[in-house]
């Protein structure tokens, strides 16, 4: 089985960044796999991305909605990705999560712009 076989069928993935301090923090966050790279579409005022600015090393694992491990933690390195690259990551998640697409953009609209992020596993 691939590291990427894992992620194939789940709706969530635990993103694991660093503080600069070392300590980890864990996300639960939508992803959409294209072309067996990972994306995750977030906010540009998270933490998250504060934390993977300072730091591209990440863990991802397949999760739950409240983080419950289903899967392995698998290393890579995350980096920001625009223009179409981002576009097209961008309708993947709407293809893949529906209604609540628009319903989370609504709710998170006052952390920024929408942010893609891509993690290559190792």
């Amino acid at each position: 089985m691939s590291k990427l076989e894992q992620f194939l069928d789940q709706k969530y993935v635990d993103l694991e960044t660093c503080r600069k301090n070392g300590e980890t923090v864990r996300t639960p966050v939508w992803f959409v796999v294209i072309d067996e790279l990972i994306y995750i579409v977030t906010r540009e005022n998270t933490g998250k991305v504060k934390r993977i600015k300072n730091n591209h090393n990440v863990k991802i694992m397949p999760c739950t909605f409240r983080g419950k491990p289903v899967g392995v933690w698998t290393s890579g390195q995350a980096t920001f990705v625009k223009n179409e690259e981002a576009e097209k990551a961008i309708k993947s998640r709407k293809k893949k999560y529906g209604f609540l697409t628009g319903f989370v953009n609504f709710c998170t609209s006052k952390k920024g712009n929408l942010i893609v992020i891509l993690v290559k596993i190792e």
